[in-house]
């Protein structure tokens, strides 16, 4: 463990430099820290000295066989050890309020939702994209600036500890988990495994006289953040701080807060527990309704997660950023039973299985089977191997054969496009365009 002297030196060093520092070479410009992580195909010890002749003011390294302490060397135990204690003495010495998230589907768009809600009060810093591992949540923080009065960090896992971990850099006075889903399962060992992970989140805040935010409408969460301070939400009557209700999931998320409305430019009814939790959080800090819904509004999605795109006589909800067993099923259902015209589902396999793969992508195809869609593509070699057969489906065991063989209709239709993010479902957008 690095000494807190030597982090503190560090520290100073970066703060001196205004705030420069990098863990890529090629980035320098002149006065940045370096910091020498390794990655499966690199070390970045190999790349200190070039780091100097560029101009860096300080290297952090872990190399004992080739570096020593310096002026301009700092040597370490473990170079990303040393990143993520900067980060979490960065945060301590900014002392803003830190609302960390994490759960198993929904964290990205909850986050963004969140961070305009709560930018109608605060300088809010947040996550960039999904930035949110060992290495993500740390450069969050030390994003954070003296004009910044809020943090929202955003956490992932894939293994057991994780969050732990994550929580114990980021320090957060705030927690929300958005659900307890199959994700991952190859890591965690199962769905329990990952309740048990993401529950680290609230293990750190019940320790530390933190708050929670809690969906009241799921028993599993209101069960794993207990004994803390809480503040609920609900949409189904159930005893809570704020109540709220879905109006309409598509095209576009609407609901009420209280009885104010608001709209999003968000589909499927899974995202309006996103928009109540963000919701919740403004009515918790104290900001009106009008400006929450107005906040709500203003986000747009991107980068192909649940949107809801025209193309020609069609319409497609592309929500092709990734997939697990829990996201790909709700979205299916909500959309089988939502849209008003012909739809069409086109999945691709969902990742990061392990030995419930088969099992998941069978229980995916059945699921279609008895759902209202007038066709269903499964895309992938797991969904290729399923044994559903009936009439509405059509499998193929690659992207490039199913595009081969797609016809386009005729007339108009509703498009579900889903699938884990090495799949990139989107190219289907393309098959459209070629047809128009």
């Amino acid at each position: 463990m690095i000494s807190r002297e030597k982090i503190e030196a560090l520290y100073d060093r970066w703060v001196d430099g205004g705030y420069a520092y990098t863990t890529d070479s090629r980035r320098i410009e002149g006065g940045e820290i370096f910091f020498a992580l390794k990655g499966e195909k690199f070390d970045g010890n190999d790349y200190a000295h070039m780091a100097l002749e560029k101009g860096a003011s300080v290297v952090v390294v872990d190399d004992k066989s080739r570096y020593k302490d310096g002026d301009n060397v700092c040597l370490v135990e473990d170079t990303l050890e040393a990143l993520q204690e900067m980060a979490s003495y960065h945060r301590q010495k900014m002392g803003i309020p830190v609302l960390s998230l994490t759960g198993s589907n929904g964290k990205t768009t909850s986050k963004e939702l969140i961070r305009s809600v709560l930018s109608c009060k605060f300088n809010v810093c947040a996550t960039q994209g999904n930035l949110n591992n060992h290495i993500g949540v740390p450069f969050t923080l030390l994003s954070i600036r003296p004009h910044h009065d809020f943090a929202v960090v955003e956490m992932g896992a894939s293994h057991p500890g994780e969050i732990a971990l994550l929580s114990s850099i980021a320090r957060p006075d705030y927690a929300y988990v958005t659900n307890f889903g199959r994700a991952h399962l190859e890591g965690f060992g199962g769905v329990e495994g990952v309740i048990r992970t993401k529950s680290e989140l609230y293990d750190y805040v019940r320790n530390n006289g933190g708050v929670a935010f809690v969906n009241a409408d799921d028993p599993v969460q209101m069960e794993k953040g207990s004994g803390i301070k809480r503040f609920t939400f609900s949409s189904t009557g159930n005893a809570a701080d704020v109540s709220l209700r879905l109006v309409t999931s598509l095209p576009q998320v609407s609901g009420k807060i209280e009885g104010v409305p608001f709209s999003t430019h968000l589909s499927g009814e899974y995202n309006f527990i996103n928009a109540a939790a963000a919701a919740s959080i403004g009515v918790y800090f104290g900001i009106d309704k009008e400006k929450i819904a107005a906040a709500l509004y203003s986000y747009v999605p991107a980068n192909n997660r649940s949107q809801w795109i025209e193309k020609g006589i069609h319409s497609v909800m592309c929500d092709a950023y990734n997939a697990n067993p829990t996201s790909m099923s709700l979205s299916v259902r909500n959309f089988a039973n939502a849209v008003k015209v012909p739809a069409v589902a086109v999945l691709g396999d969902m990742f990061e299985l392990g030995d419930y793969s088969a099992s998941e992508h069978q229980a995916i195809a059945d699921m279609t089977a008895g759902l209202p869609f007038e066709k269903v593509y499964l895309v992938g070699e797991n969904f290729a191997s399923t044994t559903t057969y009936a009439g509405n489906i059509e499998k193929y065991t690659t992207f490039e054969s199913f595009a081969a063989a797609f016809v386009e209709p005729l007339t108009p239709h509703a498009f579900l496009v889903k699938g884990s993010r090495g799949m990139a479902m989107e190219r289907f957008l393309e098959l459209l365009d070629k047809n128009k």
